[in-house]
């Protein structure tokens, strides 16, 4: 029997368990914590998780899911098991703003890529597509995956305390159903516990930005709205209405199940006090924002949050890791904070396996501050970016707080004049909403995170200037540091995306026709250094064939060149074309990308790599 499943009665003293040693302790079992318990899992390290609450999500809270997780969804092969349960992106783009579901409607964006403007550029750019997934549909997912793989995951279980030395983590843990305490010895830490840290807090994580920006309200509800969404299918409806200028409007509609099931998100000012929570008033408020007395509300939950601003200072303190909204904190807006989650663990997870293996050197670990905290601070820039960007939608509507609404109704009809004045209402609105563009489909954000660590060996090559839009538009490139680009490639039976060929736990190195020299290379560069490496030749009469030139077009080398691809999909270096000694090039390489010194330095497999003037890591 688990030791922390035993039970005690009512009055007697906390008992306390046998010490439990393992390899990782992952503190917190939300989208990042069960993400990294079944990469972890996947990857074959002794790890255990814990989290205070006695199971998944009972709430909605985040929902869209982008392309690069979805990726990763596929890489730990439950894409499927995701896309069974969630809104497919066919029925999640249309952004509506109007002053209630059953009035006219003020205006339109399609998002999410689903406009035919930039379909193709989605379709282009990953073989996944994105999905709407409220939390408390995922996470099941999520702990199946992690406790098929055999993942050790204990519900009801806090952290109590944590201290750490130069060797490992020591933690207290208790059962909060029996008081059972037991003391955990870990080798490393990930801290996936939310907002509110104890990780962070108890092992001096510091954090620039600030706490308490704004105040809001989710309300889960069930309300038959079919009759005003079949028509314009979307995850997001803004209802505006006057003496209302705050981010999300009178309230933004969140659909959690196509049409029947949603969550009210309101502002308020704390100032004036909490609103009021009552069940009437909670009514009286979606009915105000449908606007047709005959749709039946049943309130299911609520909870209220603060917008923050906050990343931390630093993603690794010794042991310890921070990973998820444990380490970076913003509103939704974007739809980037699961995702962003998700995706820390995928770059944390293989090279905390890596290490503990003996298949790299410590360093390695420090590449995960390098790369991800600076992906945080852009995602909670633009995220916040992306609230202020809403005030203009509400200026061109003529609503401000403080107005009747008879005043505000007045400054609405005034948009649509034949006046000039009404004119240059109408272009300055149009103009808010395509600034929407900027958070509902800002492609680049979501996918094109570039690495800049000891875990990327450059080329010394400048990254390529972008044709378009930056945060806008996907940009694809091999080089170093950049996610893997996406080209469908021909097969034996099936079609496969070059992202198929990558990760899955394993270096991959990938070259095209005269590059066998290459795979002969990674062969024994594999063996010699114990590490997982597959090797695909993309080419007409092998496995895979570029049949359509997509994937010519954005490998940016030569047919005998080379791309070693890391774990999570990001080039860790190239070479244009073959030349020299491609054994040597290739385990210098991998030596360079695992932290593991060259033998003629020392001996130990640990150490990192000297520096010599030959050394190009960022």
């Amino acid at each position: 029997m688990d030791p922390m499943d035993t039970t005690r009665p009512p009055d007697a003293a906390p008992e306390t368990a046998p010490d439990l040693r393992t390899d990782v302790l992952v503190v917190g079992a939300g989208p990042a914590g069960l993400a990294m318990a079944a990469l972890l899992a996947r990857h074959g390290v002794d790890a255990v998780t814990v989290t205070k609450y006695a199971g998944t999500a009972h709430s909605p809270r985040a929902h869209i899911t982008n392309q690069r997780t979805v990726e990763v969804f596929r890489d730990l092969g439950i894409e499927q098991d995701v896309r069974a349960v969630a809104t497919p992106n066919e029925l999640m783009g249309t952004n509506v703003w109007a002053t209630s579901f059953a009035e006219r409607e003020i205006a339109r964006l399609l998002t999410w890529g689903s406009g035919p403007e930039r379909h193709g550029d989605y379709d282009l750019a990953s073989p996944s597509q994105m999905c709407n997934i409220p939390q408390h549909v995922l996470e099941p997912v999520l702990l199946e995956a992690a406790q098929r793989r055999g993942a050790d995951i204990r519900f009801s279980t806090e952290l109590v305390s944590v201290t750490q030395d130069d060797d490992g983590v020591d933690a207290l843990v208790r059962h909060r159903e029996t008081g059972t305490e037991q003391r955990v010895r870990a080798r490393y830490l990930v801290g996936a516990d939310g907002g509110r840290s104890t990780v962070a807090d108890q092992l001096g994580f510091t954090f620039s930005g600030e706490a308490g920006l704004g105040a809001a309200a989710n309300v889960w509800l069930e309300a038959d709205l079919t009759a005003y969404t079949a028509h314009r299918p979307g995850t997001l409806y803004w209802m505006c209405q006057p003496g209302n200028d705050y981010w999300v409007g009178s309230g933004t509609w969140i659909c959690v199940k196509p049409w029947t099931e949603w969550v009210l998100l309101f502002m308020y000012d704390p100032a004036e006090g909490e609103p009021d929570m009552s069940h009437e008033s909670l009514v009286a408020r979606a009915q105000q924002t449908i606007g047709d007395p005959s749709v039946h509300v049943r309130i299911k939950a609520t909870s209220l949050w603060q917008i923050n601003r906050q990343v931390a200072e630093t993603y690794r303190r010794g042991r310890a890791f921070l990973v998820g909204d444990a380490a970076h904190r913003h509103p939704p807006a974007n739809g980037l904070g699961t995702n962003t989650s998700i995706q820390d663990s995928f770059n944390l997870a293989w090279k905390l396996a890596y290490v503990l293996q003996g298949r790299a050197g410590d360093a390695l670990l420090d590449s995960y501050d390098a790369e991800r905290r600076p992906v945080g601070e852009q995602v909670v820039d633009r995220a916040m970016r992306s609230v202020a960007d809403m005030l203009p939608i509400s200026q061109a509507l003529g609503f401000a707080p403080g107005q009747t609404r008879e005043e505000g109704l007045a400054a609405l009809a005034g948009l649509y004049g034949a006046t000039p004045e009404a004119a240059m209402r109408r272009r300055t609105l149009d103009e808010a909403v395509r600034l929407q563009n900027y958070q509902f489909n800002a492609h680049g954000v979501e996918l094109d995170q570039r690495y800049a660590s000891g875990a990327v060996l450059d080329d010394g090559t400048s990254w390529p200037e972008p044709a378009r839009d930056p945060e806008l538009y996907h940009h694809p490139t091999t080089h170093p540091g950049a996610r893997l680009p996406h080209a469908w490639l021909t097969g034996a039976g099936e079609d496969v995306s070059t992202i198929d060929l990558a990760g899955h736990g394993a270096l991959t190195v990938l070259t095209g026709v005269g590059g066998t020299a290459w795979v002969e290379a990674a062969d024994k560069v594999a063996a010699e250094l114990g590490v997982p490496i597959t090797a695909h030749v993309i080419a007409h009469g092998e496995a895979h064939a570029d049949t359509s030139g997509r994937w010519r077009a954005l490998r940016e080398i030569a047919d005998d060149g080379v791309l070693l691809v890391r774990p999570d999909h990001h080039v860790a270096w190239r070479a244009p074309e073959l030349t020299g000694s491609p054994l040597t090039d290739l385990e210098r390489a991998v030596r360079h990308t695992l932290s593991l010194a060259s033998p003629a330095a020392t001996t130990d497999p640990t150490d990192p790599i000297p520096e010599t003037t030959t050394d190009t890591r960022s």
